[in-house]
């Protein structure tokens, strides 16, 4: 009888005790994700941004630590962003599980709004947004984002989904990549207007491509951008791949600044259905008529006809020289002067 009385202590005692240290690991998260919150916005208060939120919410267990806050507003930048940023969340979730407790989930929801450069803000929301990323470190090495069904106030653009990996490698020296950056969207949707020149919706839109460093630290985003220029900094567009109504475009491309602080570079592109993409774009007033004519000229003479019968494709190169975008020395398009802060 006693054994058995014993049996049955021992079968009671041994999920008591589970829960006891589950809970004792949770609150040890929770406590490490309070304080980790706090030094944050400590520090950023010191460089100079404004944050206010309403009381946070722990919860979270059995399986993981969150903190729920309400009425989220980030604002500063100025020195950075002419104009500076603010970004406002009716609730941001920040969780922790128990069984990767090294990884940090951000999880933005409701509506959302942000305002860049002193324009309009912007409302958006999306059915689904979050950001994971390292906190054990004193710089996060990736970091991993996802969005899905966003969607901007008027219809103003809408993205079905869009996923994100970032690599930081801030000790990289010149040639070495800084930022590594991988990015697939689907069904991107298009405001009304010149930009939907090809079709209202970008089916698929993927971009791989690094930023060498070093990313040298300044006063100002000029400071920066003229240190990282001397530094042999550039832009790798390791690959473009674009599926937009008739054009199926795949691209490669190597940017920097010239000594205006003006993007140059070359690259090339293979494509197929450009006769018709440059059409509509000249339709549209993203190009010259006379620029897509004579590209279509020049393109015609280097495409090559598939023996399956497809559509006709090229190879070409392009160079961004003085903000002019040329084809073998045919100018596109001119492009904007960058005003930088």
């Amino acid at each position: 009888m006693w054994r058995s009385r014993k049996l049955w202590i021992a079968v009671l005692a041994v999920p008591l005790l589970l829960i006891a240290a589950d809970t004792l690991y949770w609150f040890i998260a929770k406590r490490n994700l309070e304080d980790g919150v706090a030094a944050w916005v400590a520090q950023a208060r010191v460089e100079g941004w404004t944050i206010t939120t309403g009381k946070s919410e722990a919860g979270g267990w059995p399986v993981a630590a969150t903190l729920s806050v309400p009425a989220v507003r980030l604002q500063g930048g100025d020195r950075d962003i002419l104009g500076g940023l603010t970004w406002t969340a009716e609730r941001l979730v920040l969780r922790v599980s128990l069984l990767r407790p090294r990884i940090l989930v951000v999880e933005p929801q409701d509506e959302q709004q942000l305002r860049l450069s002193g324009n309009p803000a912007v409302a958006f929301t999306a059915s689904h947004m979050q950001a994971a990323l390292p906190i054990a470190e004193p710089w996060p090495r990736f970091a991993n984002i996802g969005v899905t069904d966003l969607r901007m106030a008027g219809d103003l653009a809408t993205v079905g989904s869009l996923r994100v990996h970032l690599d930081f490698t801030p000790e990289a020296h010149a040639n070495q990549p800084a930022i590594g950056l991988t990015m697939v969207t689907e069904r991107l949707g298009l405001p009304p207007g010149p930009a939907r020149a090809l079709g209202a919706y970008v089916e698929s839109l993927v971009i791989e491509a690094d930023v060498s460093g070093p990313v040298a630290p300044g006063r100002t985003v000029t400071d920066q951008a003229k240190a990282w220029r001397d530094a042999g900094g550039s832009l790798n567009i390791r690959r473009v791949a674009l599926q937009w109504g008739s054009l199926d475009l795949t691209a490669h491309a190597k940017l920097m600044l010239d000594d205006q602080l003006q993007v140059a570079g070359d690259g090339s592109v293979q494509a197929t259905g450009y006769g018709e993409a440059l059409d509509a774009l000249a339709s549209h007033g993203g190009i010259s008529r006379s620029g897509a004519t004579a590209a279509k000229a020049v393109l015609s003479l280097l495409a090559s006809n598939p023996e399956n019968g497809g559509p006709p494709s090229v190879d070409v190169p392009l160079t961004l020289k003085y903000r002019t975008l040329s084809m073998r020395q045919v100018p596109l398009v001119r492009l904007p002067e960058l005003d930088w802060p």
